[in-house]
This record gives C-alpha cells, structure tokens and sequence, in this order.
C-alpha cells in the first residue's frame, strides 16, 4: 500500500466518452463507446455499471492498477440491444454524488471504466406480448423505458413478416413525472412516436412551476395521470389488471404510493415467488 497518489493506470480504462448532450445545468445524455467497438448482449430495461477515479485522497491507498482505485455506480441504459456500438445514458447531476459529479466533468474523449457484465431483471421477459403496457418514471428513471421502447416498437403500417417481428404490446403509454420542462428528457422523440402511433401515449407531468408560465399539460405528481377519468380521457382505454402491466421507476415514494394505488384495483407486484403485472426499479 502506498499513501502516494500515483497516476491511474490506464489499464482500469475499458471504454471512451465520446458525446454529450447537456439538456439543462444539471442533465444531460452521455455516450459511451466500449472499447473493441461493441457491447455483449443485453435486453432492453437492464442496466451497467460506470466506473471513474475515486477522489486523490481515498485513492492513493491503491495501487496505479488496482480497480479499487474507482467508484462504480449502476446506470440504466437508454439506447436499445441492437445498437451495441455505444452505450447511452441519461444522467442527472447530483453534486453530492459520488459518481454523477465526475461524470458530469467529462468531456467527449474521456476514458472510463464499463463493468462488461450487464444485468438487471427490469425487462419484459415475463410480460405476455400484446399487453398494455404501462411505464411509470420520475426523472432519469425514464431510461429503462426509452431503451424498451426503442427496441420493440413496431412502426403502424410495417408487414410482419416473422414470429419475431411481432408487436410487441397492444397500448405502450409513457408517464414522465419531472420538476421543471426542461427536466423533459426525450421529450420530441416521445411526441413524435406519439403522432405517429394512435397505440402510443406520451403524458408528462410538471410537479413545479406555476399557472401562467406557458405549461399547458398536467401538473401534479406522476400517479396523477393513473386517476380513472384522467388516464382514460387521453388514453381512451381503462387500467386493467387482466390486461395490463406497470412498469415503475425513479423516486422510490412514487413507486410506494404508485404500487400501493395499483394493489387496491387488483394488481399484484412481480417478485422471485410469483408472477405478477407491477414490476419496479428504485433509483436511490
């Protein structure tokens, strides 16, 4: 052990910033590309795990290529399976953060670490196809969904042509809790894809902000929009736990008051021991 603060060796190193996208001072979309130019196979939903230089003081009890040198954190993936050149995050800054600050100080062609090994069971693997589907998000919990959602969505009007290239859900509906709009991550790609597919909904929800400062859409909280009348005025269709799968993701108290909502109309939380149509991933 040594009290120095060698260099890191680049040897920790696996993987190259190679965009970002600030959409506001405190989020932003990252690209990661791997080195060898390809990920290993993943499904959409799960998430990988970053790794940078933990700060000089903590570090310099390691040695140079000594992985202990780096703090790692989870990461959901936006970017879907079959783009495997490049990972995509969307990534909020939190300066009390471990990680998110040093991410947040990166600039396209820095090097970081990728733990190669993707996981997670936040998927639809055991989600019966043509269901509606229904995704639940508070900030960058939104990620998970968007890499769904890329992954599977079939365009209206496209032949299908194989056993594979079947659609994938009957109604895909986005609900996206934020403080502020310009917290809207993806926001013209989700309105575009809603334009384009009357099977698509897209519902953001604005919990700051005040009346006469532009906002037209809903406000409130995220578990607004799964009121009855509200979600069946712009989804034109009921929540139905016969035909219906939730998916939620962010601020663990949305995800409580969202689940404990759900379970009193007769859904049931997927576990380990049995099947069920609530299925969720906390965030912090």
């Amino acid at each position: 052990m040594s009290s120095v603060d060698l260099p890191i060796s680049p040897s920790l190193f696996n993987a190259t910033l190679i965009e970002r996208h600030d959409l506001s001072e405190a989020l932003s979309v990252v690209r990661i590309r791997p080195d060898g130019g390809e990920l290993p196979p993943f499904e959409a939903g799960q998430y990988c795990t970053v790794g940078l230089p933990k700060d000089a003081q903590e570090r310099a009890a390691y040695p140079a290529n000594d992985p202990r040198r780096l703090i790692r954190r989870a990461y959901s993936i936006a970017s879907p399976p079959h783009r495997r050149e490049e990972l995509e995050l969307l990534v909020i800054r939190v300066d009390q953060g471990q990680l998110t600050r040093r991410l947040w100080e990166l600039a396209p062609g820095a090097r970081l670490f990728v733990d190669p090994k993707i996981r997670g069971e936040f998927t639809l693997r055991e989600v019966p196809a043509g269901s509606d589907l229904i995704m639940v998000a508070t900030g960058t919990g939104l990620a998970p969904f968007m890499s769904i959602l890329r992954e599977h969505w079939h365009r209206p009007g496209w032949p299908l042509q194989t056993a594979s290239d079947f659609r994938r859900w009957r109604r895909f509906v986005i609900i996206h809790g934020v403080r502020k709009e310009s917290d809207l991550a993806y926001r013209a790609e989700l309105e575009s894809l809603a334009r384009e597919d009357p099977d698509f909904h897209y519902i953001p929800i604005l919990s700051g902000g005040r009346e006469g400062d532009g906002w037209a859409g809903l406000r409130g909280r995220a578990p607004i929009a799964l009121d009855p009348p509200t979600y069946r005025q712009i989804v034109g269709s009921e929540i139905d736990p016969r035909t219906s799968h939730v998916f939620l993701c962010g601020n663990p108290s949305m995800i409580t008051d969202v689940q404990k909502l759900l379970e009193g109309r007769g859904f049931v939380t997927h576990s380990k021991r049995q099947l069920g149509n609530i299925h969720f991933e906390r965030y912090w």
